[in-house]
């Protein structure tokens, strides 16, 4: 379940509990078989209009194809489907899922974003996803990095796999030039983690949701999403295992270090929105071993916050 594409986000840790009657293996995995039966690749007027590539790229991804080219050794169970509600939402409602589960979609009816805020993409221009974890090594008062552990996946990835260089923006978005590219959502269901990234990958200018984004295509990667995919889980991996290993500590494992060296916001002047609706002009410092971003204002103060919005005034210099 990716983010929203209109809004930035809260916090590195802002995972929000959820609430669904439980699905057993069974019945999630039959839902999606059925949808996925009834239901025709979306092509629609773009296929006629976009070049081969693009056409190539929106075709629905074959799972067996992103196992094929993992190269980890941590047993990823993938799942696709056409079409759902929220592949979030669906993997926290279902029952006994095994750690590591992955749901992917080509088009999510009902995706949400932080906040709750509606999320939509063409069906096949995105790369969608969720993953399912259960990491009891790491306390949950450390697992609000997860999506920011995700993020540094995802930049990784498309630098090693699309071709393109991305950075970080608090806390959890993905930039290319300054252009937002991507997003993550974490939540908390029964004591399970639940991420999920969203990532433009063949949208061309008109389907942009905001002018401030790009995909893949525009900034001239390569969208193979299969490829994309495997080389996200396989990075994820290798981060996870790191910070598994450290007991959660994010300076231990060396992964806050990570961040902040590809965290955009972190040198940039930046337009901080609070919740209560206050707002000023500070430059972000650092992000905090908390998940918070510190920020000094323009009298020299120096505060952190854990909640708020950022929009980048000036990047870093």
């Amino acid at each position: 379940m990716p983010d929203d594409p209109d809004r930035d986000g809260v916090l590195a840790g802002g995972f929000g509990p959820t609430h669904q009657d439980p699905l057993t293996v069974a019945a999630m995995t039959s839902a999606l078989a059925d949808r996925t039966a009834s239901t025709e690749p979306v092509a629609g007027a773009a296929a006629e209009v976009f070049p081969p590539e693009v056409r190539e790229s929106r075709r629905p991804m074959d799972p067996t194809r992103v196992a094929a080219l993992i190269i980890g050794d941590r047993p990823w169970t993938i799942t696709h489907t056409t079409v759902t509600g929220s592949t979030n939402a669906d993997l926290a409602a279902a029952a006994g899922l095994p750690n590591s589960s992955v749901l992917t979609t080509e088009e999510q009816l009902t995706g949400r974003g932080r906040s709750g805020r509606d999320w939509f993409c063409p069906a096949g221009a995105g790369l969608m996803f969720s993953v399912l974890l259960r990491e009891p090594a790491i306390p949950a008062d450390r697992r609000g990095w997860t999506g920011a552990v995700l993020g540094l996946a995802i930049v990784r990835a498309m630098g090693r796999v699309s071709g393109v260089t991305a950075r970080l923006k608090w806390p959890n978005d993905v930039l290319i030039d300054g252009q937002k590219c991507a997003g993550i959502l974490g939540e908390v269901a029964d004591g399970e983690l639940i991420v999920g990234a969203g990532i433009n990958v063949s949208l061309g200018l008109a389907e942009l949701p905001r002018q401030d984004a790009t995909s893949l295509w525009l900034a001239g990667g390569r969208l193979d999403r299969a490829a994309l995919l495997a080389g996200i889980l396989d990075e994820f991996a290798v981060l996870l295992g790191r910070w598994v290993r450290a007991s959660g500590d994010i300076d231990a494992s060396g992964l806050r270090s990570e961040y902040r060296s590809a965290c955009s916001t972190i040198g940039a002047e930046v337009l901080l929105l609070l919740p209560g609706g206050s707002q000023s002009t500070v430059r972000a410092v650092d992000v905090a071993a908390d998940g918070s971003l510190v920020v000094v204002d323009r009298a020299g103060v120096r505060r952190s916050y854990a909640a708020g919005e950022v929009v980048h005034v000036r990047p870093t210099p």
